[in-house]
């Protein structure tokens, strides 16, 4: 017997079924449009089926970068939903879904494009500083930064991190060494 139209289904109908239950081909239609699923891709939600569509339209989530359905693979970062593909590094266009990545105002970089584009060198060593690994804590001074391991006295080359520094020609020095400038 059709769920659909609770008439018999004879040899020889097209019919669907799911779940051990059996539709007529043409009473398989989708709970919200009404329009004839038949055999084409279908999503049941609760006792309900819904056409591909109508199911985008009331339950997938919208991605934050193109606004369009995620049906599936989707990546979530700050509870904001995106497509795997519209996730991606701003300069090399790497996928970051399950990698290490760095967001600066609204644009994620993977870990290399970061460290070569966009994150602050070092004034000691002159490599960059990530935050990453060895090197998390930063000394600023006057627009100029530095690993804090890298915060040294340019000549005697004693650690200068919380302790008093003379800053002369963009470098550091401990006081006893900036005496002899």
């Amino acid at each position: 017997k059709c769920k659909g139209c609770q008439k018999p289904i004879v040899a020889g109908d097209q019919n669907v079924e799911y779940k051990k239950t059996v539709w007529h081909k043409d009473c398989f239609i989708c709970s919200h449009c009404k329009q004839v699923i038949g055999t084409a891709s279908f999503f049941p939600k609760g006792d309900e089926i819904y056409c591909v569509s109508c199911h985008e339209q009331k339950f997938a989530k919208n991605c934050v970068k193109c606004k369009n359905a995620i049906t599936s693979g989707g990546v979530s970062y700050q509870d904001q939903p995106y497509h795997a593909e519209c996730f991606v590094c701003a300069t090399c266009t790497k996928k970051l879904g399950g990698q290490r990545f760095t967001a600066v105002e609204d644009l994620f970089y993977c870990v290399d494009c970061y460290k070569s584009f966009v994150a602050k060198k070092c004034n000691g060593c002159k490599n960059p500083i990530t935050g990453f690994g060895k090197g998390t804590n930063v000394v600023s001074h006057e627009g100029h930064s530095w690993h804090e391991y890298c915060f040294n006295c340019k000549k005697c080359s004693i650690p200068l991190a919380n302790k008093p520094f003379v800053f002369h020609l963009e470098q550091v020095y401990c006081p006893n060494c900036a005496k002899k400038l």
